[in-house]
């Protein structure tokens, strides 16, 4: 008995041609029939009901757009260029920096702008605790000064610390000059300590902190801190308050003394690898003239 191997050698050259013709044949016949169904059923008309589903969502996203545009109070528009939606209704924003932004190039950051919008002003951060300086402050400080960028110096609280050697840390490394923001407390951890001890650390760093500087210092918290340690305790001083999912600040601290909203952690800038804080003056141009002075 041949094998299937010998067949196939000595089959003639017409009869591998004819069994390929019928192949072919019959698989295009298959396919022809198959595409007929389907166009068929393709071309079904869509019963009234379906048509009726279709409208509705189209209303349904029609009306959600016009509720949104109609509630924006704070004209949020999509920057490309930042990679984020900012609150177009402010005038004046800025960014915050640390060594966590690695190297600068300042030159790019101060021309990052659009039409719109553009980077007006700078946070950095100085000190933490009662030894740690960032290890870029020092560079970020004289760099946006040199560049005429507004800038304003930040502390990172550690309620695991003695706030009076905290306050010595700040000053030794800080030396504001006319024009520069008031200098920030940052208070993000609570390290597991009383409120009370909190509340009374925070408060003496800021009265030391204006008594050195002849300015009153903000405080920069998110919403939970506002209301736990901020709300009734420091009434008095100004605010950079931190929300990322918000659309406005309607709800939180509407009595408060709101300066700054910190609204985005993942913007883009030029000069700068990687995300950056966003934020917004929340005031008119001409109290941002006189903040500093």
């Amino acid at each position: 008995m041949q094998s299937i191997k010998q067949l196939v050698v000595h089959a003639t050259n017409t009869d591998a041609n004819l069994i390929f013709l019928y192949f072919y044949k019959y698989m295009a016949k298959r396919k022809s029939g198959t595409s007929k169904a389907t166009k068929s059923a393709y071309l079904k008309p869509l019963p009234a009901k379906g048509w009726a589903i279709i409208a509705g969502i189209f209303i349904f996203i029609a009306a959600v757009v016009w509720w949104k545009d109609s509630n924006d109070e704070n004209q949020w528009e999509f920057i490309s260029k930042f990679g984020i939606k900012v609150p177009l209704k402010y005038a004046i924003h800025g960014i915050d920096v640390s060594h966590h932004n690695a190297k600068i190039n300042w030159d790019k950051l101060k021309k990052s702008r659009t039409e719109k919008v553009g980077v007006d002003f700078v946070y950095i951060k100085a000190t933490e605790g009662a030894t740690h300086l960032d290890r870029q402050f020092q560079r970020n400080w004289t760099e946006a000064k040199r560049v005429g960028m507004k800038r304003g110096a930040y502390h990172f609280y550690n309620p695991r610390v003695m706030s009076d050697r905290q306050v010595e840390n700040f000053i030794g490394q800080v030396r504001l000059e006319p024009g520069d923001l008031p200098p920030v407390l940052d208070l993000e951890t609570d390290a597991r300590k009383p409120n009370e001890i909190i509340v009374k650390g925070v408060r003496n760093w800021l009265v030391l902190i204006e008594k050195h500087y002849g300015v009153k210092p903000i405080i920069y918290v998110n919403a939970h801190f506002y209301k736990k340690y901020i709300a009734g305790n420091f009434d008095d001083y100004p605010l950079w308050l931190a929300g990322y999912s918000r659309t406005d600040l309607n709800d939180l601290a509407s009595d408060a003394q709101v300066l700054f909203w910190q609204h985005s952690e993942k913007g883009w800038a030029d000069g700068i690898k990687g995300f950056v804080d966003y934020n917004v003056f929340l005031h008119e141009e001409g109290d941002w003239e006189d903040l500093g002075e």
